[in-house]
């Protein structure tokens, strides 16, 4: 049995030093192909005006952009520091014109309701306040019909997998962060029982050895 959640934050990553070790990490992740851009896609988010939650340095999102055609994106973050990295990388990427980012937390989106054709967010589902009034957020901006992408690590991973990851994180600064976001995930009965009060009932919960995965269509 995991042991019990030890929450981690739930005010975003923010200063200077730590969310530009941040970034150097997902920009490797990038590089070594180990975002979830295909995922996403496969899961047949591929048009539209999504929402991304929890965008950190903005490379996934970015990535999904780069990767689909007359799509725009909106990314939600709680991290003032963050969103000024994310809006450098988008520089970066050459689509400051299909993006944008909103400081906000997931409790309350500053956004109407059905404006959205997607909402996906990787590794941020165990930073949430509120899990449950999010996922009611996230059917709320949700157009009928919009589809939805929730993935994060898992708590209940084997102790291997987790050696592992610990080895590959770098910049060795950030691995106590790792450390930290797994003992903060979820487990798959704890999603599952976590969703049963929310609108996102119906969706479809599965894992591999490393994370979770919430997906479904409104």
């Amino acid at each position: 049995m995991p042991k019990a959640r030890i929450i981690e934050t739930d005010s975003g990553i923010e200063g200077e030093f730590t969310v530009a070790i941040y970034d150097t990490m997902q920009r490797k992740l990038r590089d070594r192909g180990w975002i979830e851009t295909n995922d996403i896609i496969q899961s047949g988010i591929t048009e539209g005006l999504a929402l991304e939650i929890g965008p950190g340095p903005g490379y996934l999102g970015l990535e999904w952009l780069k990767n689909t055609e007359g799509t725009r994106l909106k990314g939600l973050d709680i991290s003032a520091d963050m969103i000024a990295i994310a809006e450098r990388n988008a520089q970066e990427y050459g689509l400051t014109s299909r993006v944008e980012y909103v400081r906000s937390s997931g409790n309350k989106m500053p956004f109407d309701s059905t404006m959205f054709d997607a909402v996906f967010t990787n590794g941020s589902l165990h930073e949430w306040e509120d899990p449950k009034n999010t996922m009611n957020e996230i059917w709320r901006v949700l157009k009928p019909g919009g589809r939805f992408f929730l993935s994060d690590l898992r708590r209940d991973m084997f102790f291997l997998m987790r050696w592992f990851l610990y080895v590959a994180t770098q910049p060795k600064e950030i691995r106590p962060g790792l450390i930290s976001s797994i003992n903060a995930a979820y487990t798959t009965s704890e999603l599952k029982e976590l969703i049963k009060d929310t609108k996102l009932v119906n969706c479809a919960v599965t894992g591999n050895m490393i994370g979770l995965k919430i997906t479904g269509k409104k």
